[in-house]
């Protein structure tokens, strides 16, 4: 083998130190998002935000599923799913196209209707939030935080206002009202993703690939993020958003389309995007006696919540992960916002620190995913590695869970959604059986 000479050899390092130099500079000059003082050498400092795995050349910049911090993961060739219901972590793409019962057929069709919600028909959001802004979300990206803590952002223009949402609720060809169906309750409800859902059940349901259910699509509150209503009902880490489901929707629902759902939690499944993909794993979480299955795409697993938490710092975050700032006590705020020693025994990271519960769990995120998209510095608005630290704790777990990575994809990406949606919710129901007690009478 013939060897370089050593005037080669010194030109190869100085070239390989001007380009490991250069991509320093690359990225440290396309991270403007981040201020000047954020933390991003040292992760053993208060609020360290993880630069590893990321090319800048992308705005959000571009992940690679091979970072070693990562779990491992098994990347299939281009266009196909995993095994039928295995669980694990899988890479997919870089192409996405929609699978078939994504597209309409000529097969009986469920009913869709909708109807109008507004804040006075429920208890628990009764006010909601409303936010004073110039544009969509111009009110959160220029916020500043609270000095010495950049998870705690500060919206002085919202106060509480009412609400108006639709709900569409789909209905399989066939069912009648005399035995309960089982249930899919979605959030973010009324768009175009709606549609896409409604040619997949009509599908599988006819291929007997799916039981026949009814599918809830709940819009959300309105606005987004941190002061609005949207963000209060979905990014907050407590059981109040499956409670108005349960109290204020459901019961609208049956009594409107002369219809009954189950009560079984094996039968009832929650689905979102982003903030509503957050949600749809919280209302399992909080409340198991009610929901076993969730599915999510580009779940919000970071601190989004809003008011901030004193004795959840971290919001959606501390699932999975410690809060990243300094070492402090945990407080409560009593009625006067004066905060006050925690009582609270939440187990923070909380899935690390709780036993098990009866979740099945299918989520995805893309490798152009959101990553630190308003001025908080706190190192805990990556979503990519957020969903990657989801995936390592409920391994660890023993849950049954299923966590894709889709190459060439954005937040909520639209082809991998109609590329994915019923792969996933053929393996959220695996498993599924009818309850004897979905003939009682109650």
């Amino acid at each position: 083998m013939n060897r370089p000479s050593k005037r080669l050899g010194r030109s190869i390092a100085i070239t390989v130190a001007l380009v490991i130099a250069g991509a320093s500079h690359i990225a440290s000059a396309q991270t403007p998002k981040l201020p000047p003082g954020a933390n991003t050498t040292n992760p053993n400092d208060p609020f360290y935000i993880d630069l590893s795995g990321l090319t800048f050349n992308t705005t959000p910049p571009t992940r690679n599923p091979a970072n070693p911090k990562y779990p491992p993961a098994t990347e299939l060739p281009d266009g196909t799913m995993p095994p039928k219901g295995a669980d694990g972590n899988y890479i997919i793409g870089p192409t996405h196209n929609p699978a078939p019962e994504a597209i309409a057929q000529n097969v009986p069709k469920g009913s869709v209707s909708t109807f109008t919600m507004t804040s006075e028909q429920s208890r628990i959001y009764n006010p909601g939030f409303v936010r004073d802004e110039s544009s969509p979300n111009a009110a959160v990206n220029s916020a500043s935080t609270v000095p010495g803590d950049p998870s705690n952002v500060i919206i002085p223009t919202s106060y509480p206002g009412t609400w108006t949402r639709s709900v569409s609720v789909y209905i399989p060809a066939g069912l009648t009202g005399c035995k309960k169906a089982p249930l899919l309750v979605v959030g973010d409800g009324g768009g175009p993703r709606d549609t896409v859902l409604f040619a997949v059940l009509d599908n599988l349901i006819h291929q007997q690939q799916l039981p026949p259910m009814v599918a809830v699509t709940i819009e959300a509150g309105g606005q987004d993020a941190q002061g609005s209503e949207r963000g209060f009902e979905y990014d907050a880490v407590s059981g109040t958003y499956a409670e108005f489901v349960e109290r204020s929707v459901l019961p609208l629902v049956e009594r409107m389309k002369g219809i009954r759902v189950t009560r079984d939690p094996d039968g009832r499944a929650t689905m979102g995007i982003s903030s509503s993909g957050a949600a749809a794993f919280t209302m399992a979480w909080f409340h198991p006696e009610l929901y076993h299955r969730v599915l999510a795409y580009s779940p919000t697993m970071v601190n989004q919540q809003w008011p901030h938490s004193t004795a959840l710092r971290g919001g959606a975050w501390e699932y999975h992960s410690p809060w990243t700032g300094p070492v402090g006590p945990l407080l409560n705020a009593n009625g006067f916002g004066l905060p006050t020693p925690s009582s609270l025994t939440l187990g923070s990271p909380l899935i690390p620190n709780s036993p098990r519960k009866p979740i099945r769990f299918w989520f995805e995120v893309g490798d152009r995913d959101l990553w630190y998209p308003n001025p908080l510095d706190d190192g805990m608005h990556d979503w990519v590695l957020a969903d990657e630290n989801m995936a390592k704790v409920l391994a660890d777990k023993g849950y049954h869970y299923q966590f894709i990575f889709a190459r060439n994809a954005d937040h909520v990406d639209d082809a991998t959604f109609s590329q994915t949606l019923g792969y996933a919710l053929q393996w959220v129901w695996q498993g599924y059986q009818r309850s004897d007690r979905d003939d009682d009478d109650d």
